[in-house]
């Protein structure tokens, strides 16, 4: 296998849940969702990565190559079927998804307008054009049917999040994070693939049921289903973030084939993950709760394995990183940098601070006043 060298890094956003399900889909509306705040989590130091990456970097040596036990018999157009993709239909509307691709697109567009309220985006053109760029060549090689919209949010948390319809968040947090610019396509594809396959419109259908079933509850104790997920001051449905074991499974299934049609080494797939969660294990709270709730799990490490060797054909080239995701890294960390000396000028800033509220009371009288006040007063001289 010939690689590419160079370096890679990736983003993902901080964001916030609530999820509000009514019997009727269509009357679904993102400005009715309950709000809640939350305390971002702590940030990540080079010392922090670094022991982070050595823990993945043990984990690895035994990945797979590509194509080691290639299957023969693999099905066309099925899930398996990687040289299908962007044919297939997975998770469309039926028995399993109630909502229609309009929905999406519309409560999508909704919370991305809602997040862009709040979040301070980067602005940089080049770091923006750049990812992207990496973006779009991963919806490229998808299952995807809708025009994707990808930005980048200045925040050290690690996160990613791409919204149903297309719309998609990427935290500098996670491109400095990540090493390789094939480690930053291994996450995005993954938020790719819940895009593809329908996963939030899948989980508020399965919530529909349950809600359906549960009716007795809801004259008893009030429906307790539904979880807030808070991050990033905006408040934005559970289910469109937060997935079942079997969703996220199948975007990680979906995700190392997006990122294989696109050129990357899927190796880096695993490599990113295990990464992450050993940063996570070794400093809790870096991680987006979106993110870090759903950890990969030997279980899902092995799948990714196994998907690997069977398959996905070998092929002579990869891209892993390259130096113009370094000048990036480079250029993002700059801006950071200078956002935190900002921050910390605009801290010694002097500041207002209310007196008593007797002393602001134009109907109070003198005789309330603190008579040990001992400032200079002005009187008529005889």
């Amino acid at each position: 296998m010939k690689l590419l060298h160079a370096a890679a890094v990736l983003v993902l956003t901080p964001l916030a849940l609530s999820a509000q399900v009514s019997n009727n889909p269509q009357n679904q509306n993102p400005n009715q969702q309950p709000q809640s705040k939350a305390p971002q989590g702590p940030t990540a130091t080079q010392a922090d990565l670094d022991a982070a990456k050595k823990k993945a970097d043990a984990k690895s040596d035994s990945i797979p190559e590509v194509g080691d036990d290639l299957k023969k018999d693999i099905k066309s157009g099925s899930i398996d079927d990687v040289n299908a993709a962007g044919t297939r239909d997975i998770g469309g509307r039926g028995m399993g998804n109630w909502y229609s691709v309009d929905w999406e697109v519309r409560n999508g567009k909704g919370y991305s307008m809602e997040i862009e309220k709040s979040a301070h985006l980067i602005t940089d053109p080049v770091i923006n054009e750049y990812v992207n760029r990496v973006g779009q060549n991963i919806v490229k090689n998808s299952d995807c049917k809708v025009p994707f919209t990808i930005k980048v949010i200045d925040s050290d948390e690690i996160n990613a999040m791409a919204l149903p319809g297309g719309y998609f968040y990427v935290n500098s947090g996670l491109i400095l994070a990540a090493d390789e610019e094939a480690e930053l396509a291994g996450v995005m594809a993954h938020e790719t693939a819940h895009v593809c396959a329908h996963h939030a419109a899948r989980e508020m259908t399965r919530m529909n049921y349950a809600q359906i079933g549960s009716v007795p509850l809801l004259f008893v104790g009030g429906w307790t289903g539904y979880g807030i997920y808070e991050a990033s001051q905006i408040a934005i449905p559970m289910t469109f973030l937060s997935f079942s074991r079997g969703f996220e499974a199948q975007a990680d299934w979906l995700g190392v084939q997006y990122m294989y049609r696109s050129g990357y080494d899927p190796q880096a797939f695993i490599s990113i993950f295990e990464k992450l969660d050993a940063l996570e294990k070794h400093k809790p709270g870096m991680l987006a709760r979106a993110f870090s709730d759903h950890p990969q799990t030997p279980d899902r490490i092995a799948r990714s394995e196994e998907e690997i060797a069977t398959i996905l054909p070998a092929r002579p080239d990869y891209v892993v990183t390259t130096s113009e995701y370094d000048d990036i890294k480079a250029r993002l960390a700059r801006i950071q940098n200078k956002r935190k000396i900002d921050d910390k000028k605009d801290g010694n800033k002097p500041t207002l601070r209310r007196t008593s509220a007797g002393s602001n009371d134009p109907s109070a009288t003198t005789s309330g006043q603190d008579k040990s006040d001992d400032r200079p007063t002005l009187g008529r001289r005889d």
